[in-house]
């Protein structure tokens, strides 16, 4: 990536000025509970989510989406207010923050979120994600930092 470093800054942010709830996908009568997250940035990118389970932490990657693109992370009804994301697209781009799990390079399903890096893991800064205490159903946005509103 290039650019100065508030553009970076900018970039790297992106996701946490581009989510929010669509709660009205579903067609009508239909009931939809679910994750979702929709790639609406130029590129494919890879994911990642992190969450409890109501026992411990799980972390689980990757989906491959490609641009325009939206996939159902987890399904059924949300079980807790924050969830955690992590996003990388194909040029080099993240959507990343400070909340650290457990991740590796090829598919993956990790139970725990302590010593990363001691149990053969690689520690990866996730995005925290607010869904509220009520909400049943959940949809992130990844767009261009380009597609960013002035100002935000």
């Amino acid at each position: 990536m290039t650019g100065s470093p508030a553009m970076s800054q900018i970039f790297r942010n992106r996701l946490l000025l581009a989510m929010f709830s669509l709660a009205g996908l579903a067609a009508p009568g239909v009931a939809r509970a679910d994750f979702r997250l929709c790639n609406n940035s130029s590129n494919r990118v890879s994911v990642a989510i992190s969450y409890t389970d109501g026992q411990g932490w799980v972390s689980e990657g990757w989906w491959n989406l490609k641009s325009n693109a939206c996939e159902i992370l987890l399904r059924g009804s949300l079980a807790a207010q924050f969830y955690y994301v992590y996003a990388m697209d194909e040029r080099g781009g993240e959507w990343k923050g400070k909340a650290y799990m457990c991740t590796r390079d090829r598919e993956f399903r990790i139970e725990g979120r302590d010593n990363c890096l001691v149990r053969g893991y690689d520690r990866t800064g996730f995005l925290e994600i607010d869904t509220g205490k009520d909400a049943k159903n959940w949809t992130v946005q990844l767009t261009d930092a380009s597609q960013q509103s002035p100002g935000r």
